[in-house]
């Protein structure tokens, strides 16, 4: 299964942020042990540097984007990404169908996001990280723990 992770969910592992960093963890996990394919959108690893930098500085910064870098594929934001987000129906936040929209081209199974309501009228499945966990703990046997 590949899945886009939103930005949210990997700034809830960056930013330590609880209760949500234990799930966001145990997704890195599953993307670290190859049981599913994570994808994170170049805005999402953009956003992720500039907050970042403000917190950690630079030199940390870049030591964090290379991590994401070893572990997930990129979805591409190019023209044909923003192009079909500007007419997509039912998004309201122009950022989230450009998460959409490159998780869509690049052939994701689901997006994963603690905002799933932004994502109402999206091509693919949407789950919130614990929801996603479970589905792959009830397909593989709990890969989890």
């Amino acid at each position: 299964m590949k899945v886009m992770v939103d930005t949210n969910v990997v700034l809830d592992l960056l930013l330590d942020r609880m209760p949500h960093a234990m799930n966001a963890t145990q997704i890195f996990s599953l993307v670290e042990r190859n049981v599913i394919a994570g994808c994170l959108g170049t805005t999402t690893l953009t956003t992720i540097y500039y907050l970042a930098t403000k917190v950690v500085g630079g030199q940390k910064a870049r030591r964090e984007i290379r991590n994401l870098l070893r572990l997930f594929e990129v979805a591409p934001v190019n023209r044909a990404v923003l192009e079909a987000a500007l007419v997509a129906k039912g998004f309201r936040d122009f950022e989230d169908a450009v998460i959409h929209e490159a998780a869509h081209q690049a052939d994701a199974d689901a997006l994963v996001t603690r905002n799933q309501s932004d994502f109402r009228t999206a091509l693919l499945a949407v789950y919130k990280p614990r929801e996603l966990l479970n589905i792959v703990q009830a397909d593989l046997g709990d890969p989890c723990r």
